[in-house]
């Protein structure tokens, strides 16, 4: 008798997750097309993959986390910041299944789909921190910055760091590039400093030196500290 209570109890509270999931895919959706511009409702239900997106998005509407304006969704106070951390575990969690684990994109999003609505705040700076605060994912869609970006958190050392951090004759996988400026990106694509190349420090002074398949390249230290490396054993 009490296990078929304690039966019930947990259907409604995995029906009730079901439906929290249902939420954030959206309000993810939703980020990801504001990215872009404005956000038609016609395109949010086109795009969609969850069932009954329309209940869903009156759902929403009811939550306070959305408004419907004519055509167009807006993200309210608390639908922003909802969509800003699923958006952001999502693409947290990409990389990790990325660069860490070598998942190949199929698996990966996939699986990312999954993680994002299991990772607690805490787990996610942690990652965050691990991954040397990437500020984007592996498709280049731009990470929202967490807390740790901000405080550079050390309770865990990254796992991907600044080219600077580097110890001399260490060969490392360029993981991610985060320049000032778009020139930069386009020079040192030019000569092969692309994310996935193996790179190598030679050399720190009076520049940083570096080979990248066999060419040997200097670069001046603001530069080399957009460079985000992860060591190879």
């Amino acid at each position: 008798m009490n296990r078929g209570k304690k039966k019930r109890r947990c259907g409604r509270s995995f029906d009730k997750m079901v439906n929290r999931n249902k939420v954030d895919e959206l309000l993810e959706l939703i980020w990801t097309l504001r990215e872009q511009g404005e956000v038609y409702l016609n395109k949010v239900i086109e795009l969609s993959e969850v069932e009954q997106s329309e209940l869903v998005v009156e759902q929403m509407v009811s939550e306070n986390l959305i408004e419907l304006r004519e055509d167009k969704v807006y993200l309210k106070e608390d639908g922003e910041e909802e969509a800003r951390e699923i958006t952001r575990r999502h693409r947290l969690a990409e990389m990790l299944l990325s660069e860490i684990f070598l998942i190949e994109e199929n698996d990966m999003e996939k699986s990312a789909c999954q993680f994002e609505h299991i990772l607690s705040p805490g787990v996610t700076e942690s990652i965050c921190t691990f991954l040397g605060h990437p500020p984007v994912c592996p498709h280049g869609k731009p990470i929202p910055p967490g807390e740790c970006c901000t405080k550079f958190r050390t309770e865990i050392k990254p796992l991907v760091a600044p080219l600077t951090h580097l110890q001399i004759g260490i060969k490392a996988k360029i993981t991610f590039i985060s320049p000032r400026y778009a020139a930069r990106l386009d020079k040192l694509s030019s000569l092969g400093v692309l994310p996935g190349n193996i790179i190598k420090l030679t050399q720190r002074k009076p520049s940083f030196v570096v080979e990248v398949d066999e060419t040997t390249i200097a670069l001046e230290e603001e530069i080399a500290e957009e460079i985000f490396v992860r060591a190879i054993e």
